[in-house]
């Protein structure tokens, strides 16, 4: 996706944006490219999150609502609204969930209104139907705009994958936070903009932290760095280790090269090229096509799509082995046999492993029937401190 989109903590392209347009939020489109969840530093000069006072843009017209009628900035004119961009396979995102429906639980009788932007990664996450069945899944009842054209996104400038952008009852933007954390400061800042609204407002104290992982002291171990595959961005960040490289739109037969580094892919077997993904050819009674990685990290997530519309089995293997049940992720499942293995049915991020202890490990996906698309890797690595 060169740098135009990008999940992560990020503020520094917003900002300028901000600065240099003078009340239209928009972002630089010569940013550095960001990495991940690593703040790049803010301009001396740039405005403080909490320090924001633009006019909000309009929502464009014609898009597909969920949960509500179309809404306009107008007609919230008086609510503190909570503009969140999200994408349904991107962990930041589903990580900042369970706070976004408390929030929306505590507030929405106070005067907040939560507006979800669907703002997709994938072409199958343009799709409403797929946006509809995750937010059904995930348990989500606020407003949502399916922005499967970006056009919101575009109308904020936005760049990141979880954004957030505070609305107050003028119609005014005044608080933004990207990525994941700030939960605390997000929701004072939200009742401050209530009780500004409606001084006699009476609000409940602020919530605590949903995960372990999100409390003071909590441990955050380095992580591999989020891998892409397909030829569109995984020539651009060439991770893909093979000799063969990316055929786009070519069915490729891959040797493994046996020794593995942290931070590449690996194929073995015949795979199709495509500009998003790689998709398995073949069906096979043995795992000789796979797709491994060598990774350091807690847990691993892998975006997965079954691209011919049946569900596909795929063996899972960490280091070497069937993965331990003490180390197996919600999606994983086990045979009679205590094989580890995925039913990769609908497309969406499948959480694969959820290690008991940091280090560096192996995994590996073998497909045994054909139309399993790969589409990225991502990686986690925070947990409580223990005593």
């Amino acid at each position: 996706m060169q740098i135009r989109r990008h999940r992560g903590s990020v503020a520094a392209a917003l900002l300028a944006g901000l600065l240099a347009l003078g009340g239209a939020l928009a972002a630089r489109a010569d940013a550095p490219k960001p990495e991940p969840d690593r703040p790049d530093a803010p301009r001396p000069d740039a405005p403080r999150p909490d320090d924001v006072r633009v006019r909000a843009p309009a929502l464009p017209e014609g898009l597909k609502w969920l949960n509500s009628p179309p809404l306009t900035m107008e007609q919230l004119r008086g609510k503190v609204v909570l503009i969140d961009f999200w994408e349904y396979t991107c962990i930041n995102c589903i990580r900042t969930l369970p706070y976004l429906k408390s929030w929306n639980e505590k507030y929405r009788d106070k005067g907040l209104v939560i507006l979800g932007v669907h703002a997709p990664e994938f072409q199958f996450a343009k799709k409403p139907a797929n946006v509809e069945k995750a937010a059904k899944d995930f348990g989500l009842t606020y407003p949502l705009i399916v922005d499967s054209d970006h056009a919101v996104w575009d109308a904020y400038g936005n760049r990141f994958w979880p954004a957030k952008y505070l609305v107050d009852a003028e119609g005014y933007v005044r608080y933004y936070h990207f990525g994941e954390g700030g939960y605390g400061a997000t929701e004072q800042k939200i009742q401050d903009l209530l009780r500004q609204a409606n001084p006699a407002v009476q609000l409940p104290p602020l919530g605590e932290p949903v995960r372990g992982s999100d409390k003071p002291g909590a441990v955050c171990y380095p992580t591999t760095p989020e891998l892409y595959l397909g030829f569109e961005r995984g020539t651009y960040d060439g991770t893909l280790a093979n000799r063969e490289g990316y055929h786009p739109n070519k069915t490729v037969a891959y040797r493994d090269p046996v020794k593995w580094e942290d931070g590449y892919v690996y194929l073995a077997g015949k795979w199709l090229n495509g500009r998003e993904a790689v998709v398995s050819t073949r069906t096979t009674t043995l795992p000789t096509d796979f797709v491994a990685i060598k990774y350091h990290a807690l847990e691993v997530n892998a975006v997965l799509k079954p691209e011919y519309g049946k569900p596909v089995k795929v063996w899972v293997f960490h280091d070497g082995k069937p993965v331990a049940k003490g180390d197996g992720g919600a999606d994983l499942r086990y045979d009679g046999q205590g094989r580890s293995y995925l039913l990769v049915d609908v497309p969406r991020m499948y959480h694969i492993l959820k290690n008991r202890k940091f280090g560096q490990r192996t995994l590996k996906l073998a497909p045994m029937e054909p139309g399993m698309g790969v589409y990225t890797f991502t990686f986690a690595s925070c947990e409580v401190e223990h005593p």
